[in-house]
């Protein structure tokens, strides 16, 4: 079934003469009607009744007339949003980010590529490191901003973004705010507030284990909002990136000999094309003075 021949139908359905579709769609009577016999073969049966100025339907083609209309909408749709694309009035960009990245971090450019790009279509996807590399390689992300992730992939392009420490977060009337730093020994009387998605979850529980300190039976967050409001809560402390910890409810202090930190990249596939709004992003990203924006977000 071709384009031309739904459309063809669908003006002889319209007008019920074939003259006037033939005319209507620009093309030769012999042509049209030729098409609509094509149709009618693939289809196994006649589509109008040819009776003179008494052309109509069959039932065949009253069953078919709807289910053309909408075939023949859907292409142009299609067309429609291609063409749009083409012209840069729709901009689809899709982000992923692990469920350890605060989305605010990159809101600031996206917010300026919105400006640029009024057309501007944003998805984002979320999971694990492994989930982020597994969208990037099926193309369900253009772009990923992530820790180092799990799995090596010669086409998966990096670019290092920022470095940032690990903190103790506590809410801010917990009887540790004001101390500035405290010792690991004094975590054993306190309830730990556990990030066991995290990339880095072991690495943090071997800081304490390694100095033989127990602590009470821990909570396990399922979400940073979830860690974030259960420190607010006050119903323990935890381990953290300071751009997991952004509530002004919260507090954040150095634990003596606590020393971990993560580096957070932005991803792309190497040898794919990109769209205008893919590759501006990036270079947002590249370009940004990160030191200054982290620094901000630690005052705040």
């Amino acid at each position: 079934m071709e384009m031309h021949q739904v459309r063809y139908f669908l003006a002889v359905a319209r007008l019920l003469n074939f003259t006037r579709a033939a005319e209507e769609c620009h093309v030769a009577q012999p042509s049209l009607t030729r098409a609509i016999k094509q149709l009618e073969e693939e289809l196994g049966g006649e589509l109008f009744r040819r009776e003179r100025n008494l052309t109509h339907l069959s039932e065949l083609g009253q069953r078919m007339l709807p289910l053309m209309q909408q075939c023949y909408d859907s292409a142009q749709a299609a067309k429609q949003v291609a063409s749009s694309i083409k012209k840069g009035a729709l901009a689809p960009l899709s982000v992923a980010l692990p469920v350890t990245v605060n989305i605010e971090l990159v809101l600031p450019f996206l917010k300026e590529l919105v400006r640029a790009l009024p057309g501007l279509n944003l998805k984002f996807v979320r999971g694990t490191g492994a989930d982020i590399a597994e969208h990037l390689k099926k193309g369900s992300a253009d772009v990923a901003v992530a820790p180092k992730l799990p799995e090596t992939w010669e086409r998966l392009e990096s670019w290092p973004l920022f470095t940032e420490a690990y903190w103790l977060v506590t809410a801010k009337g917990h009887r540790f705010n004001g101390q500035g730093t405290i010792s690991p020994e004094a975590l054993r009387e306190e309830k730990l507030i556990c990030r066991p998605y995290c990339e880095d979850f072991e690495r943090g529980n071997m800081f304490l284990s390694d100095r033989g300190i127990d602590v009470p039976a821990a909570h396990n967050a399922g979400s940073d909002s979830d860690f974030v409001a259960l420190l607010t809560a006050d119903l323990g402390v935890g381990f953290a990136p300071r751009s997991s910890a952004t509530s002004p409810a919260l507090a954040i202090l150095d634990v003596e000999g606590f020393e971990m930190d993560r580096t957070v990249f932005a991803y792309a596939v190497a040898g794919r094309q990109r769209s205008t709004a893919a590759s501006t992003f990036i270079k947002m990203l590249r370009a940004a003075d990160w030191e200054h924006l982290m620094e901000r977000a630690k005052a705040a």
